[in-house]
């Protein structure tokens, strides 16, 4: 089956590649000609992953799926959620992104939040949602230099390391992505 990851992003297409069984070909946007990036004009997680699902398949006809991630942090009332990849700005940089949540932390005692990951699969013109969840806690500093956007502040429950401590397969064994994923590989498998 040939499917396409509807993202330009090498990290996530290297992470989702290592848990998709081999009977699934799986298509970047860059390997379809989509050089295009979609806007996410939604005001949800949810409805972002469906409009970038839907975008690849009315536009270039092949079967999609998309993702969507936030972080949701309680005592930040959820921000930086819908929101995440441009917190501190439209450039999307990680590290600024980063600044801006432990600033905007530093008088809080609680520090709880959770990875929040939604995937739109749009399969034979109907569509799908997975959710998959994490919940963990905001670190004062970052901490380690593995994964990508707020993994090296985000420590997961019941664990000593953030996700950017964490080599991929022990990310992949508790994260909200591979959660979510675990759930589209089990309805594509069936």
């Amino acid at each position: 089956m040939r499917l396409v990851f509807a993202t330009h992003n090498p990290n996530k297409i290297r992470e989702i590649k290592q848990l998709l069984p081999d009977h699934i070909y799986l298509l970047s946007l860059n390997d379809i000609g989509c050089d295009e990036d979609i806007e996410e004009t939604a005001d949800s997680i949810d409805g972002n992953a469906i409009i970038k699902a839907k975008y690849v398949t009315e536009k270039y006809g092949y079967n999609c799926f998309a993702d969507d991630t936030g972080l949701e942090v309680n005592a930040l009332n959820g921000e930086p959620g819908v929101f995440s990849a441009r917190y501190a700005g439209e450039d999307k940089n990680n590290d600024a992104n980063i600044a801006k949540l432990l600033k905007n932390l530093e008088n809080k005692l609680d520090r709880s939040a959770r990875f929040k990951t939604v995937i739109a699969l749009s399969l034979n013109e109907h569509e799908t949602l997975f959710t998959g969840i994490c919940e963990g806690a905001i670190t004062k500093e970052k901490r380690g230099n593995k994964g990508f956007g707020y993994d090296p502040v985000f420590l997961p429950k019941n664990k000593s390391k953030t996700f950017a401590e964490m080599n991929p397969q022990e990310k992949n064994e508790i994260s909200h992505r591979a959660r979510a994923f675990s759930q589209l590989v089990s309805y594509l498998s069936e």
